[in-house]
């Protein structure tokens, strides 16, 4: 099987040849669910509670004697059933946090990136195309690869970065940054030359 490659951006007309095992890796869809569930479930806060009715304040005695009063026996009006009374099953402070395998974390970003080399929605950026920041230029670079866009920068990248920034349906991140759920999301995924390196090491 040959080494998977992937078009230039911004350069000349090129292709560049992608690491074999990492984007021609075998896609594993149950390894991405995995891996996109803890992602996104990790940056759930979790802070949510409400008050039970021994939590809420008042109703220390019974709103009106047990019999002769035509009314159902209550014992407080801190009850469910009252304005002001306390939640039936009440939330409580949580964590969502899922556990996943770094082996398996590794295969699951291995399949994302592997399904945008397989379908044609991978390409390399040569930041050299940004002289000075232009976002007319990012949108000339980039053409009309399908959005959402993921970019994959490093940091010292500044250039390119301010250029693409201010495009709609664009996403800039780096190496350190990339997650499977936002490979996944991305219709089309673009990166650097010199982020492409930290991206497999990543992966591998």
């Amino acid at each position: 099987m040959a080494a998977p490659k992937a078009p230039v951006l911004g350069g000349k007309a090129k292709q560049v040849t992608l690491e074999e095992a990492v984007f021609a890796a075998e896609v594993k869809p149950h390894l991405v669910h995995e891996a996109v569930r803890a992602e996104l479930n990790a940056k759930r806060a979790g802070t949510f509670a409400s008050k039970r009715r021994g939590e809420v304040s008042g109703g220390r005695s019974k709103p009106w004697r047990q019999k002769g009063t035509g009314r159902g026996r209550q014992g407080t009006i801190r009850a469910p059933q009252f304005e002001g009374g306390g939640h039936a099953f009440a939330k409580e402070p949580r964590q969502f946090e899922l556990k996943v395998n770094k082996k398996a974390a590794k295969a699951a970003l291995r399949s994302a990136l592997a399904a945008h080399a397989k379908g044609g929605s991978l390409a390399v950026l040569d930041v050299t195309a940004f002289s000075e920041p232009s976002t007319k230029q990012a949108k000339t670079v980039l053409g009309d690869i399908a959005a959402p866009v993921l970019v994959v920068l490093n940091a010292e990248e500044e250039t390119a970065w301010l250029s693409l920034r201010n495009l709609p349906k664009v996403t800039i991140v780096t190496p350190s940054e990339l997650e499977v759920a936002a490979v996944t999301w991305a219709r089309s995924l673009v990166v650097s030359e010199a982020a492409l390196p930290a991206v497999q090491g990543r992966a591998q």
